[in-house]
């Protein structure tokens, strides 16, 4: 059980504020076609964000109706566990729920709640559009959301109280008739969570990388930033036609050379990396999650011939898709941890 400290001016607590709050769930595909991996959306309608409150819930093998199967989000994640025991597993990888934490979660990664139980907190969904930028000369907190496998992050426990009266403010400005003002609210409170997010996520990294500090540290200045989530966006859409350097540093209007050292400075991993990344990131899902074919998944990872396609994913991996398939699908039949 969750306790909250009381308000000493009879003022309602964050607690009750987010308690408070109605469930507002994001819409999941129906019925995928054969084989595919279900995409978990927004509502089309309203601003591409919402906010869920979790009280006491329960997901997965602690819920009565059992786990859902694992789910890709087109949209990002930030997950606020107050208190409560269990995992997800995102991308396949177990990540365990640690109570006092924000989980960041990318658009795109294969999520699914396989064990929760006693879990409050909120659930805050959003599109790509409400993300800002940084400051000049600094990097904006979106990266937090890029790269492989989620990111969590200890709140301090003094941030608490702060925390989440702001998650309590955007929800009730979600359930406010839209105005003026409203799409700048959003993106505003948005980005106060995320940039105490990474304030505390690089307070816990003992002085390395500090986006903050900009062009003098070791880390992206916001145009190395700004660049690399243009990168990102475009390479979630080229990634299976598009995999020569040339054709991205074009679209996005810069030199090879240049973008390849700001993807560098960023992620510590060059254009060409990045992709051939990206397109194993694709197999890797495909080939755990769904039931296509090797052939249909190497053409969906952008290879035209499935024999390249499994010499270069051997080469990644270490082993034949077929036989990362059966190992990892082995893996899941197996006990879950407690």
């Amino acid at each position: 059980m969750c306790l909250a400290e009381a308000p000493g001016n009879g003022a309602a607590s964050p607690n009750d504020l987010l308690c408070s709050t109605p469930v507002s769930p994001s819409v999941p595909t129906p019925r995928p076609p054969r084989g595919e991996i279900a995409v978990d959306r927004l509502p089309e309608r309203g601003p591409s964000l919402e906010v869920v409150v979790l009280e006491d819930a329960s997901f997965g093998t602690g819920a009565e109706r059992g786990p859902r199967r694992p789910h890709r989000h087109d949209y990002h994640e930030l997950i606020w566990t107050r208190c409560g025991s269990g995992h997800h597993l995102i991308d396949g990888e177990v990540s365990p729920i640690a109570p006092n934490a924000l989980t960041l979660i990318g658009r795109g990664r294969v999520h699914v709640f396989e064990h929760a139980t006693g879990l409050s907190g909120a659930v805050v969904r959003f599109g790509d559009e409400l993300l800002e930028e940084g400051a000049a000369g600094r990097a904006g907190p979106g990266w937090l959301l890029s790269g492989r496998g989620p990111r969590t992050v200890a709140v301090p426990l003094e941030e608490v109280g702060r925390l989440e009266a702001t998650i309590a403010t955007l929800a009730a400005e979600t359930r406010r008739p839209p105005d003026a003002s409203t799409a700048d609210l959003h993106r505003h409170l948005l980005s106060a969570l995320l940039l105490w997010a990474r304030r505390w996520y690089d307070a816990a990294r003992d002085g390395r990388w500090d986006p903050d500090a900009g062009r003098d540290a070791a880390g992206p200045d916001a145009a190395e930033a700004g660049l690399h989530r243009r990168f990102v966006d475009l390479l979630e859409h080229d990634f299976a036609r598009h995999h020569d350097t040339r054709h991205y540093a074009e679209a996005l209007r810069v030199p090879p050379a240049a973008l390849s050292r700001a993807l560098s400075q960023v992620t510590g991993r060059g254009t060409k990396e990045l992709i051939t990344d990206r397109r194993m990131l694709e197999a890797e899902r495909l080939l755990r999650f769904s039931d296509l074919s090797v052939g249909e998944v190497a053409h969906r990872a952008g290879f035209g011939d499935p024999l390249y396609f499994s010499r270069a994913f051997k080469r990644h991996h270490g082993e034949a898709p077929g036989a990362y398939r059966e190992r990892l699908r082995g893996q899941a039949d197996a006990p879950s941890p407690a």
